[in-house]
Formats: C-alpha cells, sequence, structure tokens
C-alpha cells in the first residue's frame, strides 16, 4: 500500500498579490515568429507586429523583436517570449523562425539550434525529430498556411533558440532523452501558472465555491484538455463542479472533505495518475517522478510476460509505459488497476470521508481509455 504524501511547495512558488498574469507558450510564439518571417518572404516588407491564432480559434498579437532578410528566398523573425507570472525556464527566450522556400509543396518543419532532439520513444514524437509538440507543430503550420499557399508552394520552417541549450539544463528533457535543446511546447497556446502557491489558493476558493453551493460532488482535472473530456463524459453536473486541479489534488480534496462534499471524481492522463497511485498528492515536477516500478507492478498483476513487464519498469516515460501496454494488448485492463489505485489513495486520503471515482483518458483528453465506474462516471 502506497504511502501517502504530499511535498511542499518549491521555494520559489512564492504567493502574489492579485491575480496571476498568463502568459504565452513556446509553441505560439514559434508560430509568431514562423508568421512575421513568412510575411517578410511574400511582401518583402519586415513585421514590426503580427498576429496568429489560438487552438481556440482565438487571435492574439506578438511584437516582433527581429525580422530581416538573410538573402534572396529565406527569412528570419524572432518573437520573445513572455511566460507570463509562471516560473518559467523559457521566460524571454528568443524563439527564431528560419523560413526559406522549397521546392516541393507544403510545409517541412525542423529543429535548429537550441531545440532538442528526440532520442527516446514515450513523448509522442518521432526518434530522431526536433521536440516540437504535436499542437505547436499545427500552429506554426497554420501560421505559415495563411500566407503561403502550401498546395502551390512550398517552405523549409527551421525553429531555433539561441540560448536554449543552456536553458534546458534546468528542466528535465536529458531524463526524457531530449537532447541539446528545450522543447516547443503547449497544448491551448497560453501558459496558465499552475504550479504557484497562488493556483493552489484557487484550486482551494473553486471546490469551497462548489461546495457552498450545495453541490456534493467535485471533479477534478489536471488541465483544460481533460477538464473538457470531463464535461462531456459527466454531463450531469453544473460547470462549478468541474476543477482545474494541476499539481494540487491533495488541496483539493482537502478542501471537498472541509465543505462537506461526499464524492470526487479525477480525470487524468496516465502520468500523473502514476504519481497519484504511488501516494503523491501534490505532483508539483520539483517534488515528484513518475515512478515506473508502479507501472510495472501493475503490468504484472494484469499477467503480463516477464519481458513486457521489463521494459515498463524501464520506460522513459509514463507515456511511453502507455504506449508498451498498449503494443501489449493490456491497455484496458492495466489503466482499470491504475484507476482503482488512484481511488484508493484518494479515498485514504480522505479518510473515506469522499468516495472516489477515477478515469483514465488519452492524450487528447477526449477518450476514455479506463474508468471505475460509479455513480457518476459510466
Amino acid at each position: 500500500m502506497a504511502e501517502l504524501r504530499e511535498p511542499d511547495l518549491p521555494r520559489t512558488a512564492k504567493v502574489r498579490q492579485g491575480p496571476l498574469r498568463s502568459g504565452w507558450t513556446t509553441g505560439t510564439c514559434a508560430s509568431a515568429a514562423a508568421r512575421a518571417a513568412a510575411l517578410l518572404l511574400v511582401g518583402g516588407e519586415p513585421q514590426a507586429q503580427v498576429d496568429v491564432a489560438l487552438p481556440s480559434g482565438n487571435r492574439v498579437g506578438f511584437a516582433v523583436e527581429r525580422c530581416e532578410l538573410l538573402r534572396p528566398g529565406r527569412a528570419e523573425a524572432v518573437v520573445v517570449k513572455d511566460a507570463g507570472d509562471d516560473p518559467d525556464v523559457t521566460h524571454g527566450a528568443h524563439l527564431t523562425a528560419t523560413v526559406a522556400w522549397r521546392d516541393e509543396p507544403g510545409i517541412a518543419l525542423h529543429g535548429g539550434v537550441g531545440v532538442g532532439v528526440v532520442t527516446k520513444p514515450g513523448l509522442g514524437l518521432e526518434v530522431g525529430g526536433p521536440a516540437i509538440n504535436p499542437v505547436p507543430r499545427a500552429m506554426i503550420t497554420q501560421a505559415v498556411g495563411e500566407v503561403v499557399d502550401l498546395a502551390e508552394r512550398g517552405v523549409d520552417v527551421t525553429i531555433s533558440v539561441p540560448d536554449g541549450e543552456q536553458r534546458a539544463r534546468k528542466t528535465t528533457n536529458a531524463k526524457l532523452g531530449i537532447i541539446g535543446g528545450i522543447s516547443i511546447l503547449g497544448t491551448t497556446g497560453i501558459v496558465r501558472p499552475f504550479s504557484t502557491a497562488s493556483w493552489r489558493a484557487s484550486v482551494e476558493q473553486a471546490v469551497s465555491v462548489a461546495a457552498a453551493q450545495g453541490e456534493r460532488a467535485i471533479v477534478l482535472c489536471t488541465g483544460g484538455r481533460t477538464e473538457k473530456g470531463a464535461m462531456a463524459l459527466i454531463p450531469s453536473l453544473p460547470d462549478v463542479c468541474f476543477v482545474e486541479v494541476g499539481d494540487f489534488t491533495g488541496a483539493a480534496l482537502r478542501r471537498a472533505v472541509e465543505g462537506g462534499m461526499e464524492r470526487a471524481v479525477f480525470v487524468g492522463m496516465v502520468g500523473k495518475l502514476t504519481k497519484l497511485a504511488a501516494g503523491v498528492l501534490m505532483t508539483h515536477y520539483t517534488r515528484s517522478k513518475v515512478d515506473t516500478n508502479v507501472l510495472a507492478e501493475i503490468t504484472a498483476a494484469v499477467g503480463s510476460p516477464a519481458e513486457v513487464v521489463a521494459e515498463v519498469a524501464a520506460a522513459n516515460t509514463a507515456r511511453h509505459a502507455y504506449e508498451l501496454w498498449d503494443a501489449a494488448g493490456v491497455l484496458a485492463p492495466a489503466g482499470l488497476l491504475l484507476c482503482e489505485q488512484v481511488a484508493d489513495v484518494m479515498v485514504r486520503f480522505s479518510e473515506g470521508k469522499l468516495a472516489a471515482e477515477v478515469a483514465m483518458v488519452d492524450f487528447t483528453g477526449r477518450a476514455v481509455i479506463a474508468s471505475t465506474g460509479g455513480v457518476l462516471l459510466p
């Protein structure tokens, strides 16, 4: 039985007075730089300001730090990342996009200096390719495609970060097998300051608001994608019951008990679920790591061959273990056992005062892979 732990926040996560300021992901900044360079390439005019579309469809504007024609047919632009009030090592980074004509129609995306190269599986990216995640890839393609008819003409787009290799030393990239630089990340395009004391306070407040309205159930979601998936999964509950909990599951459960709530549902992806199954209730990356031994024990418990158990124990990430489960045909039963272990941790942490239900969703946040079922979950 996992020991329950709720580590303290990092000392750098100070409480700020007033609301926290959101920022922009490296993916959004890269797409803005790519659009500026493409506009210069097509129109011949350097850009001082550009706007790009977020995945939500909203458009946001960015100042362009530098925009110049390197030679005929090759342009480059720089957008400086503003991470808002998030303690982000990429704040102030110069996201640089170099755009050049190519012979074949379409877009070819490359990683330049300071953008990491993927060397291990489990990240949802091609091994040997640049660490540019799927949503940023789509945003960059859209930003350039609004300027260049990619069905008729082709461009090479290279994203680079001049000091990215130095910045990456302050991240977990090397451990994950991302070598030589930072990752170009983002799912919404916006950096919301989850991992701070102020965010914990906002989570606690959100639970208190639901309790004050007489709601008896709270649904904890790790982020925006899982929240949308949870709302679709449990349409019977009002929106106030759904809380983006970030790293602060323990704080949310404690407040739910204090508010007299009776039931807690957790909807998340495999990484956060693995930490919770190990008894870790505050899952900030500086205070907790994914324990693949937990996943290996689950793999053995569902009857997998010894070689699969060993592969999972040595997995690079929880996502890698998830992919190994899928390849071995045990994703559903292993996912169910993981969910059951998380539910047990939630009940024990609340000292039996909350009934718990848990669902594991895929990496889109929309498809349920496994669920304990119950009063609220199907």
